[in-house]
This record gives structure tokens, C-alpha cells and sequence, in this order.
């Protein structure tokens, strides 16, 4: 995996330094020439963005759900596709995603951990039937993600309905406020700079508002006026005549009632960054300053998609303005960031532009029929050509709770996923282009624009550690060392961690200056009991706390609220009954999870000795067991009692005790497992040579297990922290009843389903060829959604959608 960026070497010097600089497709329209000693900043922000690009590499996840809506006590299935940030190609890096459900003040109701291979993953969560009505949000995310703004993780919205409880609504509406949202072009209004003014208007519930109104100044004189377009996003021309000058919005909406909010201030002096359309195939962005420290300052533009770089000038103000040109053709699809950078390297402009995607998936879907009748065989014939494609297929009953669908993830992975805040109908900025489309996504740029990084951090001499490592060869246990009586964390103590079983693994690490330690564990499926301890023979005065490996970092956004009528009472009879017969008929199959086979092979591989103990007479007491079975375990008595000594292959013997395990648990005190009860082990391993683990080397190992694994009851140290810690989900299949002969379609059992079928690992091949995929349909008449989502191989995302009908008979 190579995440480097290459750019020309630069060994040219004076205007033809400068000429190599600007990349192809920009032209610098100035008026003079910046010296040699101006332009290397240019390159030296270049090489910066490069150098965090390669050691800060992006990752984005995708989800598809099966359905955007519920009901409490259902089952919610996903699919994660997990790609490279900059390339949107499949990325093996991670294996192991984060989900989790949170509730409308942003409070996790579900979490789970879902294994990544291959750079996909699935998974289920039982929604609690306790859950009370309302919008919910589902969110996905890597460890390495948790190092960048919690708004980059995965978020999709979803509904869920109680019906078994009390909606809980309020007898009467509150009253909607309204929320308008002003963003000046490039960052800020400047005295006496025309600038472009872009804005959003939203309700209290998250809807976007249509509106109009007028831009009047401290006198209450109009200067200017504004209407919204699509979604409640406009924008506007406007130039601050004055810095001491208060100007606001006075708005009109479609209800007559009038709102008014200031505009952001005005400042006496600064920058300007205006981008326009220069004919079909370029962009015009212009540069304006104001002040005299400004009016013939060199300044620096650099144009980059996802941290690649795609255009990069220098120039100097001439009476405060320079005009760049830039080739639609040069800049790659997505999001373009024109950052601006003053003479001194700092960043005082920022503009966005979106290009949409020219090359999705060409992904197809058919249906051998447009309806059916009840429980009635569908055939569905997908393509997806020419590389091999990996989807997953969701067929749905289009209800109150479902209508509006989910998000696609050609318009996530192209604009959402990296924007802040909720995009409405982002597949809408997505299709074919027209000037319409291009205004609204212009306005969009200005209202939602969002950078994964600081300039501050990409352009200081050294990038700071990330505080979270990438997972790439198993979950990362994360921990932390401190001091029982001050509470202060310790570095430099050795931590030893541990879940009991009958497959022997250990893990241990020394914590670092801030007292963190990790533990790279591996096939960790289902709840586990940790056992986490220092040794109590050298580091009996400090504790081990495991941190939530979960993120706690929230966006500041609200979701839409949900809005339940009368004219849904039907819909939500019907969800409430289909739900009630599928937990009593089907209920046990889907709420199974299975867990994958994992190898049993003790860490320490195949052990020099292994003592089954029922093979031999059964003492009652452990001294004669080790004394009379086990001859390759030496045991002496000191002042403090038992000793373990393990001679090696040539029968030298160090004084040391070696490795003492039970079930995998360290046990430093060798006088209590000496007083365990030996009927309670079924057999025991020696390692009769010196082990490395990690930074820790034992003098050989004793590895005794108990028939269940569970350490029977033996008593740990009262500092040993024991924790239930719930490791990577298995696996549910789904279920869907089979109706292939007329003695089933005749059964008398109800089938109430509303998710039809759900099937997360469709592959096609690179030839283009179809892929068949059948299920039935249920008892419950109506119309249905088939959603199709896919990525392929060389990083090209699609979906498709279509309807189908079942009818009581046909």
C-alpha cells in the first residue's frame, strides 16, 4: 500500500523555476514577475501537503443499510465498503469498523464491532424494543478515522417507530424557528470587496426553507436582495462599503413571516477570493486585497482534490489584484479546495469547487417481472462491467417509514463524505450536469465547504503522532497506567492482558510517557472477560483502566425531527403487526450469531512437554502432580515459598521462574497455583526454552487449562482488573422463507416480512457477465424497492433502484 505523491524535481531557476511551478492547465495572468527567493514557498507548501498526504493517508467508509426505517425490535443490516480517501479505490488497511446507533441527542443506543476483509464488512444489530420513537442516526468509522473530525465518519439517517409504547407527542406543534446561515466567498467581508455571499436557511427540524429578502445597512436602506434556489441554498453579490457599517438580512418567507439576522462582520483590511466561470472549460479566480501592506504582496494559490495536488501558482498583487486561470480538465472529479496563502505561508482564503463525477459503475438491475402475486418467485439480474464488482442488494416494502430511501454511494464518496453537516438529495448534484445543477452546487460549495485538515498542522516543521493507530492486523485494546493514590498515569510499567480460554493468547505492552498502552489482539469474537494486571511483585501501586473503544467525539449537527400524522396510523398498524408475527415465527433464526472458527494454537505454538492429566492417577494435591508427572517443571521451596524452575534443551536451569499461566491468565504467585486444585486441569504445557513476546523474554513457560477455560474459580489478585469487553460481532445469516413448491405456497404459516431479501456479497465477474439472484415475496401486498449499491476493483462506485408490485392475485 503506497500512499506517496510525486511531483517534478525543481532544478531550474529565475521565470523558468516559475514556469515548471505552475502545472499544466494554469495560467497566471500578473503583470510582474515574484523573484526566485518569493516562489519557494510555493514548493515548500507543495512538499508539505504531500508530506501530510503520505503520513496522514484518508480512509472513508461507506454503508448501506438495508432500509431507512424501523421498527423498535427489528433486525438492521449493513454492508461496509471501506476505500481510500483520495483514490476511492477498495482498501484492505483496516479490519475492524466501528457502528453504532445514536439517538437524537447523539447518545449511542447500539454499538458494535464489525470485521473488515478485504476491504468489506458486514453485520446486524438487534434494535432494543425498548428504543422510543424517533430519528436516529447510524454511523460508521475506523480507529485511524478517529484522528479526524467525527464529522468524516460514516453517517446515515434512519427512522425508528415503538409501536408497542406510546408515541409520546406533544398535544400541540412547537413552534418551527428558523435558522439562516451567511457565508462570505473566500472567508470574510472586506470593506470596499465584491464578494460573493452564499446562504442556507433551514427550519428547527432540519428542513431547508424556501425564502427571499433584502440586504439593508445600519440606516435600514436596502442594498441588495437575495432568493433561495434549491434546498434552501442561494447566493448573492455584495460589496461592504464601510467596516464600521452594520448590515442585515431582512427575510421574507413563503408564510409571510418575516425573520432578521446580521451579516458577519466587515473587515477594514484582508483578502478575497472570488471564482467564476470563465466559459465552459475554465475557471476564473480573482484575487482583491485591501490595505497597503497588501496592494503588491505576493501571494500563493494551491488547488487540491482529497490531498492531491492539482493546480499551484504564484504572483504578485498589482494595485491589489491578480486574476488565475485554471482548466476544468485538469481538476479530478469531487471536491477541489483553492486555498490562498499570503506572503508569510498563512492561509487566508478558501474556496470550494464541485466537478461531478464523469465515470461511475455501469450498474444494471432487472426484474423478470413488474409484479407478482404472494409468495411468488422474483428473479433479479444484476451487471456491473467491465471490472469485477463487489454489492449488496436490499428489496424492501416502500411504506410511511421507508419512502424517502437511503443515501448511494456514488454521491457520498464523490461530495457528502467530504462535507460537513446534512447534504439534502445529494444524488441530485451527482447526475448529468446543467446550469442548474451547477448554480446549486456552486451554492453548496460556499454554504457547506469543510477541510479534513489544518493548514496549521500540514505546514508545521513536524506532524504530531497520531493518537490513534490504524488496526491493521486486529482490534487494538486500548489501556491506560496510573497511579492508585494520585491517579496520575505511569510510564514504564509492564501490563499484562489476557481473556480467558481454552486457546491460549497473551498480550502485553509497557505503557508510554502519557501512561497509554495497547494490545494488538486477534480473532476476538463475542464477549470476553479481560483480565488486565501489572505485576504485583514489582508494580504493585498502579492500576489498568481500558478506555472505550469507541469514538466520544460527536458532530454538532441535529437530524430532522420525526413527524408522525394521523394519515399513518395504517402503515404503522401494519408495520406493528408485521413486526409482532416475525419475532413469533421467525424470531429464534435471525437473532443467531455465528461465530467464525478461529485457530487454537496457543501463542506460544507447539509446547516442548504436554501432560493430559487424566492419563495419570489423580492427585488431589498440585506439589505432587508436578512432582510426580511432570518432570520437566523443577520445583523448589524458598523463604517465600514454591518456585518453578525449567531446564532447556542442554539442561542448564536459570533461577528464574518462568511463565506461569492458567487458561492464559499470568500467575506471578507461584504458591497459589501450587494450593489450585489439580482435578480442576485437564491438561498442561512446558516450554522448555526461553519465549519472546513482545518486549518481554521468559525463562520458559507453564501453561496449565481448565476444562472449560474459565479459570475454575481460581482467585486473582484484588488489583487485577477484570472487565466483560465485547469483541468483533459474528455473523447472522439472513433469513427469508422459500416458497418453490405449491405445498409451501400453501403453508399456513403468516409471512409478514417487509424486507424481502438482503444480500450483502454479490460478486460479478470482470467479463460483464449477470448475475441471477432470486427471492420470494410475501404475504403482504404493495409496492417495493430494490437497492442496489457496488463498488468495483479500480475504485468506481455505483447503485441502482427500481420498483416492484405485489398484488393479492394475479
Amino acid at each position: 500500500m503506497n500512499f506517496s505523491l510525486t511531483f517534478p524535481r525543481l532544478l531550474l531557476t529565475g521565470p523558468a523555476r516559475l514556469r515548471q511551478l505552475l502545472l499544466p492547465g494554469v495560467l497566471l495572468v500578473s503583470s510582474t514577475v515574484p523573484a526566485v527567493g518569493q516562489v519557494d514557498s510555493l514548493p515548500q507548501i507543495s512538499r508539505s501537503l504531500a508530506r501530510y498526504s503520505q503520513q496522514r493517508p484518508s480512509e472513508k467508509l461507506f454503508g448501506h443499510l438495508d432500509r431507512p426505517g424501523y421498527v423498535s425490535g427489528e433486525t438492521l443490516w449493513f454492508k461496509l465498503y471501506a476505500v481510500d480517501g483520495r483514490s476511492h479505490q477498495p482498501l484492505a488497511a483496516s479490519t475492524v469498523a466501528y457502528v453504532e446507533v445514536l439517538d437524537a441527542e447523539q447518545r449511542p443506543v447500539v454499538q458494535t464491532k464489525v470485521a473488515l476483509r478485504h476491504a468489506t464488512g458486514r453485520g446486524s444489530v438487534v434494535l432494543p424494543a425498548t428504543l422510543a420513537a424517533g430519528a436516529y442516526t447510524v454511523r460508521a468509522y475506523t480507529s485511524w478515522m478517529k484522528n479526524v473530525d467525527p464529522e468524516f465518519y460514516f453517517h446515515a439517517p434512519v427512522t425508528i417507530i415503538n409501536t408497542q409504547a406510546p408515541l409520546g407527542l406533544p398535544a400541540t406543534r412547537p413552534a418551527l424557528t428558523f435558522d439562516p446561515q451567511f457565508f462570505p466567498e473566500g472567508g470574510y467581508l472586506v470593506q470596499g470587496l465584491s464578494s460573493k455571499v452564499g446562504f442556507k436557511i433551514t427550519d428547527s427540524r432540519g428542513r431547508s426553507v424556501a425564502a427571499e429578502g433584502t440586504i439593508v445597512d445600519q440606516n435600514g436602506q436596502p442594498v441588495g436582495s437575495f432568493r433561495t434556489l434549491r434546498f434552501g441554498l442561494g447566493s448573492f453579490s455584495f460589496t461592504p462599503v464601510s467596516a464600521g457599517a452594520v448590515y442585515k438580512a431582512v427575510i421574507r418567507l413563503a408564510n409571510q413571516q418575516t425573520i432578521t439576522c446580521p451579516l458577519p462582520a466587515v473587515r477594514e483590511q484582508g483578502y478575497g477570493l472570488r471564482l467564476e466561470e470563465a466559459g465552459a472549460e475554465q475557471l476564473r479566480l480573482v484575487v482583491q486585497s485591501r490595505g497597503a501592506a497588501l496592494a503588491n504582496e505576493s501571494v500563493y494559490l494551491l488547488g487540491h482534490t482529497r490531498q492531491q495536488i492539482a493546480t499551484a501558482a504564484s504572483t504578485s498583487l498589482s494595485q491589489g489584484q491578480a486574476v488565475f486561470i485554471v482548466n476544468k480538465s485538469t481538476l479530478a472529479a469531487g471536491i477541489t479546495h483553492f486555498t490562498l496563502f499570503n506572503s508569510q505561508r498563512q492561509p487566508v482564503c478558501e474556496r470550494l469547487y464541485f466537478r461531478p463525477p464523469t465515470t461511475t459503475l455501469p450498474l444494471t438491475a432487472h426484474l423478470d417481472k413488474s409484479q407478482y402475486a404472494a409468495r411468488r418467485k422474483v428473479t433479479l439480474q444484476l451487471a456491473a462491467g467491465p471490472a469485477p464488482a463487489n454489492l449488496s442488494v436490499a428489496v424492501y416494502q416502500l411504506d410511511s417509514l421507508s419512502a424517502a430511501g437511503g443515501p448511494d454511494v456514488t454521491s457520498y464518496l464523490w461530495l457528502t463524505s467530504d462535507l460537513k453537516g446534512t447534504v439534502e438529495q445529494p444524488a441530485y448534484y451527482c447526475g448529468a450536469p446543467t446550469a442548474e445543477t451547477a448554480a446549486a452546487a456552486d451554492n453548496l460549495m460556499l454554504t457547506q465547504g469543510w477541510s479534513r485538515f489544518r493548514w496549521a498542522d500540514v505546514l508545521a516543521p513536524r506532524l504530531v503522532p497520531p493518537t490513534y493507530l490504524p488496526e491493521l492486523n486486529g482490534h487494538l485494546v486500548r489501556g491506560r497506567v496510573v497511579n492508585r493514590l494520585t491517579g496520575m498515569p505511569t510510564p514504564g510499567i509492564s501490563v499484562y492482558l489476557a481473556a480467558p480460554s481454552r486457546a491460549i493468547q497473551l498480550y502485553n505492552s509497557v505503557s508510554q510517557a502519557n501512561g497509554s498502552v495497547q494490545f494488538e489482539t486477534a480473532d476476538w469474537y463475542g464477549t470476553r472477560q479481560l483480565v488486565a494486571q501489572t505485576n504485583p511483585a514489582r508494580d504493585s501501586s498502579y492500576r489498568v483502566d481500558i478506555l472505550n473503544p469507541f469514538s466520544e467525539q460527536y458532530p454538532a449537527r441535529s437530524g430532522a425531527a420525526v413527524e408522525l400524522s394521523e394519515r399513518l396510523a395504517a402503515s404503522l398498524r401494519r408495520r406493528h403487526v408485521q413486526a409482532q408475527v416475525q419475532q413469533q415465527y421467525f424470531g429464534s433464526r435471525p437473532g443467531r450469531y455465528q461465530l467464525p472458527r478461529i485457530d487454537s494454537l496457543a501463542f506460544y505454538g507447539k509446547p516442548n512437554e504436554q501432560y493430559l492429566l487424566d492419563a495419570y492417577t489423580r492427585f488431589k494435591v498440585m506439589e505432587e502432580v508436578m512432582r510426580e508427572y511432570v518432570p520437566g517443571v523443577l520445583v523448589r521451596i524458598r523463604k517465600d515459598g514454591f518456585h518453578f524452575l525449567v531446564p532447556d534443551d542442554n539442561a542448564r536451569i536459570t533461577q528464574e521462574n518462568p511463565l506461569v499461566l492458567l487458561d492464559g491468565v499470568p500467575v506471578f504467585n507461584t504458591n497459589k497455583i501450587m494450593a489450585f486444585d489439580p482435578l480442576k486441569v485437564q491438561k498442561l504445557d512446558v516450554v522448555t526454552k526461553r519465549y519472546f513476546v513482545g518486549p518481554f523474554t521468559y525463562n520458559g513457560i507453564v501453561s496449565y487449562t481448565t476444562y472449560k477455560g474459565d479459570l475454575a474459580g481460581f482467585p486473582l489478585d484484588a488489583n487485577v482488573l477484570l472487565q466483560e469487553y465485547e469483541g468483533l460481532q459474528g455473523q447472522r445469516d439472513f433469513y427469508a422463507p422459500r416458497y418453490d413448491t405449491p405445498q409451501q405456497q400453501q403453508s399456513r404459516l403468516p409471512d409478514f416480512r417487509n424486507l424481502l431479501y438482503w444480500n450483502p456479497e454479490v460478486r460479478t465477474a470482470a467479463n460483464g457477465e449477470t448475475a441471477e439472484l432470486t427471492f420470494f415475496t410475501s404475504d403482504q401486498v404493495g409496492r417495493y424497492r430494490v437497492v442496489v449499491q457496488g463498488l468495483s476493483q479500480n475504485g468506481l462506485a455505483g447503485s441502482a433502484s427500481l420498483t416492484f408490485e405485489v398484488k393479492p392475485a394475479l
